[in-house]
């Protein structure tokens, strides 16, 4: 059995703790998540509340959600961001496809809807590459919520 020298023993093992502290960052940045950059539980619950109220004050929308319960609307939003964020949330509600069947949407409808979240994010102070990275996930949808 070969055994390593007094100075390549110790060579080694700075690079083992090296590797160690790296991989330990690694995870740490794998945990800081979008979910945490948009707050937490209360920057997304202030969030939604925010980008609610402006959907309902948006004239080119708000008769869309004149219906809507809101309790149930602002839940499954909020479940919804929390999920997408890598939160520790699971999204409960119906698909988007089904959510907005016969509302008859259309681009300028959904670009509102975007343009009122962002007024929430940025009251909220959320960075503007966590506003990106929120975006990018939420833009996938628009196929399944624009119908016409």
């Amino acid at each position: 059995m070969k055994f390593l020298s007094p100075p390549t023993l110790a060579l080694a093992l700075t690079l083992g703790a090296f590797l160690a502290a790296s991989m330990s960052a690694t995870t740490a940045r794998a945990a800081d998540t979008l979910y945490a950059d948009l707050g937490g539980k209360q920057g997304v619950a202030t969030i939604v509340e925010d980008a609610t109220a402006n959907f309902l004050a948006d004239p080119r929308i708000k008769d869309t959600l004149s219906e809507s319960n809101m309790d149930r609307f602002k839940a499954k939003l909020t479940e919804q961001i929390c999920a997408l964020g890598s939160g520790p949330c699971t999204y409960t509600g119906h698909t988007m496809a089904a959510t907005h069947r016969g509302l008859h949407l259309k681009n300028s409808d959904f670009n509102a809807l975007i343009e009122d979240l962002q007024d929430a994010l940025d009251k909220s102070n959320v960075p503007f590459a966590a506003q990106n990275r929120l975006l990018a996930l939420l833009a996938p949808m628009q196929k399944d919520v624009v119908t016409r």
